[in-house]
């Protein structure tokens, strides 16, 4: 995990630290402003953060969350010690804006999409933690301070704050691990279908046969909270093979899962289809005979992370191989995330 400090404390500034520097008056149950998520033009990089991820406010005011992606969120407050329920599931149900939380009973969203709004009231002084329910490692905090105390910063403050944590997140550049020789390509025509070359690609060929990496991404941290950089898209969006030849696929995302799915999407996109057998080393694995075959991988996925005083998880289930007998083209997509543009082609030929 890398800390914002990593990026270079310029990129931020110092002031989520001096405290002391901004004294405001009190204003009757003000309205704040933040936004969930960001992301490129070409919809491959999604910042899953809060923006920004840490807010001082008075007992009584509201704080309004603006979605801003293609990729679903939640805003969403547990009460202290609840277990984090399934974001289809809520806590369990949803609200309706404006909602209030006063740490006692849960309050979320349904997930949601650019051009959603969510209003919250703060009734009680507290700390409250926020969190997406669809992505682990996006969290942020609401500090609720007495009617009576000063608080560090205005709304302009946290609008700045906001643009620099995206800046960061979606001008950091990620290179895919093991690819020896590296050109950006992007969404040329706009069309977010991956460009067939894919959003990053390499001219040498991998050693061990051909490769494909399916997404990736990086942890971030602030005082506030966890954010996370995810690129959707596959390192060679086109990718020519021999009959015979099997391709294999990999996720280096930390935290988002993706799917390799040919053909007609199943209804249980977590689970691999009926066709997939789990190798020795735990990578599955699938062959394909036509072009009208159905074959998904399920969840492809790093393991969550242990720490002191919780069960030893299982590796992560992070590769898929598919083996290719006939020539033909075969598009296949993630199945979570091919309206972002993730999609790609195998070209096999004699």
């Amino acid at each position: 995990m890398r800390t914002w400090g990593a990026l270079g404390w310029g990129t931020f500034g110092p002031g989520l630290v001096l405290l002391a520097a901004v004294s405001l008056p009190r204003a009757a149950q003000a309205q704040w402003h933040a936004t969930v998520g960001a992301q490129s033009k070409d919809l491959a990089k999604q910042a899953l953060a809060f923006l920004p991820n840490e807010i001082w406010i008075h007992a009584g005011d509201s704080v309004t969350w603006s979605f801003q992606t293609d990729e679903i969120h939640t805003v969403t407050f547990l009460t202290a010690g609840q277990v984090r329920p399934p974001f289809a599931v809520g806590c369990p149900g949803f609200a309706t804006s404006p909602a209030t939380f006063d740490g006692t009973t849960c309050v979320t969203t349904a997930a949601q999409v650019k051009g959603a709004s969510f209003t919250v009231t703060f009734p009680n002084p507290g700390n409250f933690k926020l969190v997406c329910l669809v992505h682990e490692t996006m969290t942020g905090v609401v500090h609720v301070l007495d009617a009576s105390a000063t608080l560090p910063y205005d709304q302009a403050f946290y609008d700045r704050e906001a643009a620099r944590h995206q800046q960061a997140l979606l001008t950091d550049d990620l290179a895919m691990p093991g690819m020896d020789e590296w050109q950006s390509y992007g969404d040329h025509d706009g069309d977010h279908d991956g460009d067939r070359d894919g959003y990053r690609g390499y001219k040498a060929e991998s050693p061990g046969g051909p490769q494909v990496t399916a997404g990736i991404g990086e942890i971030n941290a602030t005082p506030g909270g966890a954010q996370t950089l995810s690129v959707m898209r596959f390192s060679r969006g086109t990718i020519t093979v021999h009959v015979g030849d099997t391709v294999a696929w990999s996720n280096s995302d930390p935290i988002t899962p993706h799917t390799i799915t040919f053909g007609t999407e199943p209804t249980n996109l977590l689970a691999p289809s009926a066709n997939v057998t789990t190798g020795a080393d735990g990578a599955l694995h699938a062959t394909i005979h036509s072009p009208s075959d159905n074959v998904s991988s399920g969840f492809l996925m790093a393991a969550p992370q242990e720490r002191i005083g919780l069960a030893q998880a299982p590796p992560g289930v992070t590769r898929f191989e598919v083996t290719f007998t006939h020539t033909g083209v075969y598009p296949y997509i993630c199945a979570l995330h091919d309206t972002l543009g993730m999609k790609g082609e195998v070209i096999v030929v004699p």
